[in-house]
């Protein structure tokens, strides 16, 4: 690991440590706010690794995908940058305790992911996968099933965050009819990070909004469910055997946010058992998914490698170094900061 300090001096100034893939135009502009000091390390995205306690001692803004190992070392730390959406990987640091602030990545991966959602709705609807294996087996088959169109269906929305509201937008503009569970409500949504003229600030897209308690009524009525909602210790598994059942049998899931909101087991029997039509999955179980994982092979099921929205998008650097710069200047002087998690958050609730 080789690194590079700007200053070195612990005594003045705001100390940045970034972690994260340098993006040239975005890391000037950081370096010419007064105060600020940079240190950098070749960023290593998908693992947590100890950094030198000189190199990181003296950190009050960490810019990063993973904390660091020895967060323990990062004594004046104030503030962590998240390049993820994802803050799973803060649970059990105690920063609320520590007086840490968090932001996550929020917004910077709507526009993809949204992307991804209507892409896979349109190869769902008209069983791409199929079309594909008799071009290949040079199969001249016209069948109504792939004519279809997702005009008129119906898409739910569990959660209704960035790439909720950015699938709602795009959903809207193709003709369906947008429904969305959200615990809390739908308003407007201040202080989030969102790529300019995208998704659904003020909240006023759904044709139709759920409450938890209203989860049956909401599942039946669809074409598609698409989840959008964080992983915590009370979403995990939180679609099981009944959330399954309860959804039409023509239905599609779609699963952009992370696997474990669904309990492995009950989506294989629903795939298997026809409880509904298939799904779209981008975030796994396993990492790799193992060989032998039945997904694989379920010809029901489109199955890509995390990728909907991912750190390897020409977008990504741009993105998320204008969401940590903003943050900067806020943090300088004091105004709310953009996608700032809540104590509850950080605690994993």
């Amino acid at each position: 690991m080789s690194s590079i300090t700007d200053d070195s001096n612990p005594q003045q100034g705001i100390h940045v440590f970034v972690d994260v893939p340098i993006h040239e135009p975005a890391l000037e502009a950081l370096r010419e706010i007064d105060g600020i000091h940079v240190t950098m390390a070749d960023p290593i995205i998908e693992a947590v690794v100890v950094r030198p306690p000189e190199l990181v001692r003296h950190t009050h803004i960490l810019f990063c995908a993973c904390p660091p190992k020895n967060l323990d070392d990062l004594s004046e730390l104030r503030l962590i940058q998240l390049c993820s959406a994802g803050y799973s990987q803060l649970f059990g640091l105690k920063l609320v305790q520590r007086g840490v602030r968090a932001c996550n990545g929020a917004g910077v991966f709507d526009t993809a992911i949204a992307e991804w959602n209507v892409a896979m709705m349109v190869n769902l609807a008209r069983n791409l996968r199929q079309m594909i294996r008799n071009q290949e087996a040079c199969v001249w088959d016209r069948s109504a099933e792939f004519q279809k169109e997702i005009r008129g269906s119906v898409v739910g929305l569990w959660g209704y965050g960035g790439i909720g509201r950015q699938t709602a937008r795009l959903c809207k503009a193709m003709g369906m009819t947008v429904h969305a569970l959200e615990p809390h409500g739908i308003g407007q949504r201040l202080n989030y990070y969102c790529v300019p003229d995208a998704g659904d600030p003020e909240g006023v897209l759904p044709d139709r909004v759920f409450n938890l308690a209203e989860r049956v009524s909401f599942l039946e009525g669809l074409d598609f469910l698409v989840l959008c909602m964080p992983l915590t210790r009370l979403t995990e598994g939180i679609v099981g055997d009944a959330e399954l059942r309860a959804l039409p049998r023509h239905a599609f899931l779609l699963n952009p946010a992370r696997g474990p909101l669904v309990q492995e087991e009950s989506l294989l029997r629903a795939l298997r058992d026809r409880w509904i039509a298939g799904a779209a999955i981008d975030t796994h179980y396993h990492y790799p998914m193992p060989a032998d994982h039945p997904l694989w092979a379920m010809k029901n099921v489109i199955f890509t490698p995390h990728i909907s929205g991912s750190a390897n998008s020409p977008y990504f650097r741009p993105r998320v170094w204008d969401l940590f710069l903003k943050n900067v200047h806020r943090y300088l002087t004091g105004k709310p900061l953009l996608n700032e998690l809540s104590s509850l958050q950080l605690n994993g609730e």
